[in-house]
């Protein structure tokens, strides 16, 4: 597949280096020579110093054979103008465009096949809204992901050693078949698809698929305590901050703000009812200490400077906070710092890196979400009639190791697989893999040749 990314920052950079590492034919266009500078010297990938708005770049760049662009420049206006081109140069390729203006979004039919031909919108802040509102109603865990718009949702959590799930093999946990299964395990700085025969052990990051009606009643079961969070502190009233106060705000909770900047301030206190907005510094103790951060069910540092949101969130934790969630936005930062002992640690870029995927792999694919350190995939797909997937039982289904089916949605019905279930047309599946075995599924997942 020939993709075409225009703007070389962070989630262009990110969306380059791993197709590139999957053999794909990428090629990178960017005004600033320093970004060029880097692409060449660290990415096997094709580079243009200019402007994704110059057609005669863009035609350089191989835009009537590209299946995809991906638009992603800081500015809304030159991601926006380049799909208009694009529309015009290749009418049959897929679109993304980066945009921030809420103006532009609330727009939406302006972006419509008829005008500008955008496929998917990313807003990045709208979607670090979604994953702290996720992390909030599953309080204890590292990660929540929605599929099938909300009904099963696929959860991480850090095993303690206390957990009574500490030590067990997984064929051991016949008690919960049917409500949730184990789709990986992250131990260490190695990612494991399970097999009956693996265990789990302390300190293992599990990621289980579970049923949403069943949420309650499997964490009740797993001993993992779901106490609702009621009292919340953000710190940090940029964007991002400020859109995460507006959606607590209307939920009835024990909500703060603070900032340092005093015109953001009166901003928000004009504009929200029931968030106490206070203007200090997020990074002092003092101020954290005054403000009983040690109290707080949850500390959300979403400040422009991730170095002070990581020292915020470790001083909650040292100060008592139940739980903290860490806007970190360099992508090569998360690992280091989800090391240092932080609860949960969100980049912007990579829920942006999550929507592209979709339109990289190959069968019909509705949603795709790297697993830590993107060494899997966990991957929501329709089961075509024609692949090797359906009408016949998982214990013979030649799943390539190294990949695991995690539920089925077969209309309102959810089903947590077992051997002798069965995938129909059609059924929308959820399916978690390791990096190195996703081509042999896409071949699974895919028509066959022989339906032609």
């Amino acid at each position: 597949m020939r993709v075409i990314i225009i703007g070389a920052g962070e989630v262009g950079y990110h969306i380059a280096k791993k197709l590139s590492d999957e053999n794909q034919e990428v090629v990178l266009i960017d005004q600033n020579p320093a970004k060029i500078r880097r692409i060449n010297d660290n990415l096997d990938v094709q580079s243009f110093l200019g402007s994704g708005t110059s057609p005669r770049i863009l035609r350089a760049a191989g835009i009537e054979e590209a299946e995809l662009m991906v638009a992603a420049t800081d500015s809304d206006e030159v991601n926006l103008i380049a799909c208009l081109l694009a529309r015009n140069l290749n009418r049959h390729m897929v679109k993304v465009a980066r945009v921030r203006n809420r103006e532009y979004l609330q727009e939406r039919s302006l972006f419509s096949k008829e005008l500008l031909g955008v496929d998917l919108l990313i807003n990045t802040r709208d979607m670090m809204v979604e994953t702290v509102l996720g992390l909030m109603e599953v309080p204890g865990a590292s990660e929540v992901i929605d599929f099938v718009g909300g009904k099963v949702k696929m959860v991480s959590f850090l095993i303690s050693g206390d957990s009574p799930l500490a030590g067990k093999k997984l064929s051991d946990l016949k008690a919960y078949e049917g409500n949730l299964l184990v789709g990986a395990i992250v131990r260490g700085h190695g990612i494991v698809i399970p097999s009956g025969r693996d265990a789990i052990q302390p300190h293992d990051l599990v990621y289980f698929v579970m049923k949403r009606t069943e949420l309650e009643a499997s964490l009740g079961r797993l001993n993992m305590a779901n106490r609702p969070m009621k009292n919340i502190m953000v710190v940090g009233a940029g964007e991002t901050g400020m859109a995460i106060a507006q959606a607590l705000d209307q939920r009835r909770l024990n909500v703060k703000i603070i900032d340092q900047d005093g015109e953001r301030c009166k901003k928000l206190a004009g504009s929200l009812n029931r968030v106490v907005v206070i203007r200090g510094d997020g990074a002092d103790r003092d101020l954290l200490r005054e403000e009983n951060a040690g109290k707080m069910d949850l500390i959300v540092a979403v400040t422009g400077d991730e170095e002070s949101n990581v020292l915020i969130s470790l001083l909650a934790k040292e100060l008592g906070a139940r739980r903290t969630i860490t806007r970190v936005s360099k992508l090569s930062y998360m690992s280091v710092v989800s090391a240092v002992g932080l609860d949960t640690v969100i980049n912007p870029r990579m829920a942006a890196v999550r929507a592209i995927l979709q339109y990289i792999r190959r069968g019909r694919i509705l949603s795709v979400a790297p697993l830590r350190e993107e060494q899997a995939e966990a991957i929501e797909a329709e089961a075509l009639e024609t692949s090797d997937i359906v009408n016949t039982p998982l214990h013979r289904v030649n799943f390539p190791p190294g990949a695991i089916l995690g539920a089925i949605v077969r209309g309102e019905e959810i089903i947590i697989p077992r051997g002798d279930s069965i995938v129909l047309p059609h059924d929308r599946i959820i399916i978690f893999a390791l990096q190195r075995v996703l081509p042999k599924l896409e071949e699974l997942l895919t028509v066959k040749l022989e339906f032609f």
